[in-house]
């Protein structure tokens, strides 16, 4: 169905290569993408333009374009508030989520990734890279339909309303020394890297609103002469790549007791890193790690609120944006889903971790909870509002008890997922008055996290 043409008039929007807000903005949609932009300032003040916007709709607040979620793990939100008690680490925590992984069916699945992405757009995510793992029965063995699972998640977005990468993982070892799947893990396997292909070549969903990736689970999970197969395979088909990498100190331990390495220097050795890559968390990385990043055009996303809820450390962002790695953000396990705290904890778990301030500025959050993490999962023409970019707008409120009184520039200290008011995916709106039009969230999380819990 065509979208129809609508003009908008935002109180505030956030337009590229700008260090804060424009006010008064005129934002035409046609096709699903901004067909005109008109800063009204500029043109005399909203006054002098009352003709041409009687048919425009007001937008009070902030305008930004669409957030991307890059690092999704959509099942971990049945975890939430169910793992946070206690001590342990990420193994520990780990077993947590194994009970849930091996409850999930492909309709049990669809429901509750419905629900976790239309919380997703709630909080202004446009568009969600799930890093995707979950392929098998809970035997190993095949369904039917091999991609079943990631059906049910091309499915749950387009119920949701955003667009999604899928970045179909390949996962076929315990440990980086190579140990057999066993348990829960039997289901993320393909037996090996040329399976694996075979398999995520199959799957070519034609909708509109979905792309397909690929993605290294990390070096623990892919054996190091099955790297490049991966590698290749997205390479041949231009699209994007993800590894979890260095998010534990335990990980680089193992790899240089085995491959005598880093896992960075062990996947640069293999042709996994590069522009089309993103690295994930890469939370303990080395100097020597960071050249190797930073030359090979890799990216990285980072997952502030995960890193810490899992006691994983404060990765080096400052010292990654200096080596010239595009940061995006994502909230991977859902311990929270609120891009505004992804973002702001990016500058500030850097002052904790050098004690200073004003590392990064608003600009530079908005970028990496935007275009950079659109174009890390590989739709470039987004993330922005210009003309000719997708009609993905967000609008947040200015006026809530976070935001009230304070300057629209400084939208990423001070406003939650809570204050967006309007969401705008490829021109069509799906979420208004801040109510999801066509999921009730709340009722359908508990009814889909319920179904999957291990009694």
């Amino acid at each position: 169905m065509p979208v129809t043409p609508t003009r908008w008039l935002a109180e505030y929007a956030w337009l590229p290569q700008h260090a804060e807000p424009t006010p008064d903005v005129l934002i035409e949609v046609d096709g699903g993408r901004i067909s005109a932009l008109t800063p009204l300032l500029g043109a005399g003040g909203p006054a002098a333009g009352v003709e041409v916007l009687r048919d425009a709709t007001r937008l009070p607040g902030l305008t930004l374009p669409g957030l991307a979620n890059v690092h999704s793990h959509a099942f971990h939100r049945a975890l939430r508030g169910r793992t946070h008690g206690g001590r342990g680490d990420f193994f520990t925590w780990r077993e947590q989520m194994y009970a849930v992984a091996d409850r999930l069916a492909p309709d049990t699945y669809l429901a509750l990734a419905r629900a976790v992405y239309a919380e997703m757009a709630l909080a202004g995510i446009t568009c969600v890279g799930e890093f995707h793992y979950l392929h098998h029965r809970p035997d190993g063995g095949a369904y039917d339909d091999p991609n079943a699972m990631g059906e049910a998640l091309v499915e749950a977005a387009a119920h949701a309303g955003i667009r999604l990468t899928l970045l179909d993982a390949c996962y076929l070892s315990a440990g980086v020394d190579g140990r057999p799947l066993t348990g829960p893990q039997r289901r993320f396997g393909d037996g090996d890297a040329a399976r694996w292909a075979e398999r995520a070549a199959a799957f070519q969903p034609t909708d509109p609103h979905v792309r397909v990736g690929a993605a290294v689970h990390s070096v623990r999970a892919v054996p190091a002469d099955q790297l490049r197969t991966v590698a290749d395979w997205a390479s041949q088909r231009q699209a994007p790549l993800h590894v979890h990498l260095s998010e534990q100190p335990a990980e680089n331990d193992e790899c240089r007791a085995v491959h005598g390495r880093s896992p960075t220097a062990l996947l640069a050795e293999h042709g996994v890193l590069g522009p089309g890559t993103t690295a994930v968390h890469a939370t303990h990385p080395t100097s020597t790690d960071l050249t190797l990043l930073g030359d090979s055009r890799t990216g990285v996303c980072l997952c502030p609120t995960t890193e810490r809820d899992l006691a994983d450390g404060i990765g080096p962002a400052r010292l990654m944006a200096d080596a010239g790695i595009r940061l995006s953000l994502g909230s991977d396990s859902h311990a929270v889903i609120d891009l505004f705290e992804e973002a702001r904890a990016v500058e500030l778990d850097e002052r904790l971790r050098t004690r200073r301030r004003g590392h990064f500025a608003p600009p530079d959050l908005l970028t990496a909870a935007s275009a950079a993490g659109h174009t890390a999962l590989g739709w470039a023409d987004a993330g922005r509002i210009a003309v000719g970019a997708r009609a993905d707008l967000v609008t947040v409120r200015l006026d809530t008890p976070r935001t009230a009184g304070a300057p629209p520039v400084g939208a990423f200290f001070t406003a939650s997922a809570a204050d967006v008011e309007q969401v705008m995916v490829d021109g069509r709106v799906v979420v208004a008055d801040g109510r999801h039009l066509s999921v009730d969230v709340p009722a359908e999380l508990s009814a889909a996290i319920e179904a999957v819990l291990p009694s």
